[in-house]
C-alpha cells in the first residue's frame, strides 16, 4: 500500500489556539453567569446571541435605550504581574453600567470581550466570575461574552477586557444638564480608590521608584499590587434606589461618573452652559493611595487633579431642598456621601475653571480651597 503525505496544513493547536481549554473556561464560568439571568434572559449561555425579553417596555410611553461601552485599561498589568483575576470584573462593570445610570436609565444585560494571548481556563474563569459578580450586585445580566486567543500578537499571561451594556429610561425620566437650575446642590459620593482610571501614571510612578507590584511596603498596607487592585465602587443599585423612591421623586437632575480626565470635567459634562460651580476641596480628604503616590512622585494632590478621582467617584447634582435627604440615602446605601459645591448662573469671570470636556459645551467648574487633612 502505498503511504500517503502528511498534510501540509497546519493545525489549529499547532499556531496556538487551543479550543479545549476555551470549551473549559465556559464550563468554569457557567455557573456565575447563569445566576445573573432571570426570566428576562432566554437561551442560556453558549448560543451565538444573547436574547433578552423587553416586553415589559411596552409599559413606557417613551423607551428610550441607553448604552455604554468601556475597558479596563493598564489596570489589567498590575492583575497579570500579580497573578490576581478575581477583581478585574467589577472594574469593567463599574466602567460600563454606571455610565448607564448617569441618565437616570436601569440597565438590562451586559456582554464582554476577554483577548488574550493565551486561554489559562482558571484565569478566564475568574475574570468572568468577577463580571457576574458585579452585574448581580447591580441588577444586570450578563446575557453573552467572547474570549478571542491572540497568539503572537499577545503574551501567554496577557489579556485585555471590554464590555458593553444596554439600559432603558423612560423618556421624560432622562437625567442631564437641562435639569440644572440655579441653587442645584453638588453632592460627592466617594471612591474606593483609584477606580480604573489613571494607572499608566501610576505605573510610571512605580516604575521610577523601582518599586515592583509584589513588593511589600507599609504606605500601600501590605502587596503594592493589591493594594492598586482594590476594585471600582459600584454606584448603580443605590443610585436607582433613590432615582425610585417616591418621597425623593425629581430630586436628582444631573450625575456624573467620574472616570478619565478627573473631577472638573467630569463634572463640567452634566452642566448647562453658562452655569458654573466652585467644588470646596475642604469637604473631603483624598484615600490614602492618592497621598502616597504624589508623594512617591514628587508632586502635589493638585496636580492629578486632571487624572486620578481623589477619593470621588460620583457626582449628583440634586435640588436644594432634597439635597440633606439624598446625602443621607446614599449614605444609609454604604456610600460616603456629601455636599461640594452649589451651582450658580451669575455672570462672573470664568478664568482657571474647565469648562466642558470630551466635545460637551456644558458648564465651568473648578476646585478651589485646600485638601482636609
Amino acid at each position: 500500500m502505498t503511504e500517503q503525505p502528511a498534510s501540509s496544513s497546519a493545525s489549529y493547536a499547532e499556531a496556538g489556539v487551543d479550543t479545549a481549554a476555551g470549551d473549559l473556561a465556559v464550563e468554569l464560568m457557567k455557573s456565575a453567569v447563569s445566576r445573573t439571568h432571570g426570566p428576562e434572559v432566554l437561551g442560556g449561555v453558549g448560543g451565538f446571541a444573547g436574547l433578552f425579553d423587553v416586553s415589559f417596555l411596552t409599559a413606557f410611553d417613551k423607551p428610550l435605550l441607553a448604552t455604554s461601552t468601556d475597558g479596563v485599561g493598564t489596570k489589567v498589568a498590575i492583575a497579570q504581574a500579580i497573578d490576581k483575576h478575581d477583581t478585574i470584573g467589577q472594574d469593567l462593570v463599574g466602567m460600563v453600567v454606571d455610565d448607564i445610570v448617569v441618565v437616570g436609565a436601569k440597565p438590562l444585560f451586559m456582554t464582554d470581550y476577554i483577548a488574550c494571548g493565551k486561554v489559562v481556563p482558571n484565569r478566564i474563569a475568574d475574570i468572568v466570575a468577577g463580571i457576574a459578580r458585579a452585574c448581580e450586585a447591580t441588577g444586570t445580566a450578563l446575557v453573552g461574552g467572547e474570549t478571542a486567543e491572540h497568539p503572537g500578537l499577545l503574551g501567554p499571561d496577557d489579556y485585555d477586557v471590554a464590555g458593553a451594556a444596554v439600559g432603558a429610561v423612560e423618556a421624560d425620566a432622562v437625567l442631564g444638564a437641562d435639569r440644572v437650575r440655579d441653587g442645584d446642590v453638588v453632592v460627592a459620593m466617594a471612591s474606593s480608590g483609584l477606580h480604573s482610571n489613571g494607572f499608566s501614571l501610576v505605573r510610571h510612578i512605580l516604575a521610577n521608584n523601582s518599586i515592583a507590584f509584589t513588593d511589600r511596603l507599609d504606605e500601600f498596607g501590605g502587596q503594592v499590587g493589591e493594594a492598586l487592585l482594590e476594585p471600582t465602587r459600584l454606584y448603580t443599585s443605590p443610585l436607582l434606589r433613590v432615582l425610585g423612591a417616591p418621597e425623593l421623586a425629581g430630586a436628582i437632575h444631573s450625575l456624573s461618573h467620574v472616570t478619565g480626565g478627573g473631577i472638573a470635567a467630569n463634572l463640567a459634562r452634566v452642566l448647562p452652559v453658562g452655569s458654573w460651580v466652585e467644588v470646596d476641596r475642604g469637604t473631603w480628604s483624598p484615600s490614602p493611595v492618592f497621598r502616597v503616590l504624589s508623594d512617591l512622585a514628587g508632586s502635589s494632590l493638585e496636580s492629578s487633579e486632571g487624572t486620578w478621582n481623589l477619593g470621588i467617584g460620583m457626582f449628583a447634582v440634586v435640588a436644594p431642598d432634597k439635597a440633606d435627604a439624598v446625602v443621607a440615602a446614599i449614605a444609609a446605601d454604604g456610600i460616603p456621601a456629601w455636599t461640594v459645591g452649589t451651582i450658580s448662573t451669575s455672570a462672573r469671570d470664568l478664568a482657571g475653571f474647565e469648562q466642558g470636556a470630551k466635545g460637551v459645551d456644558g458648564g465651568a467648574v473648578r476646585l478651589v480651597g485646600s485638601y482636609s487633612a
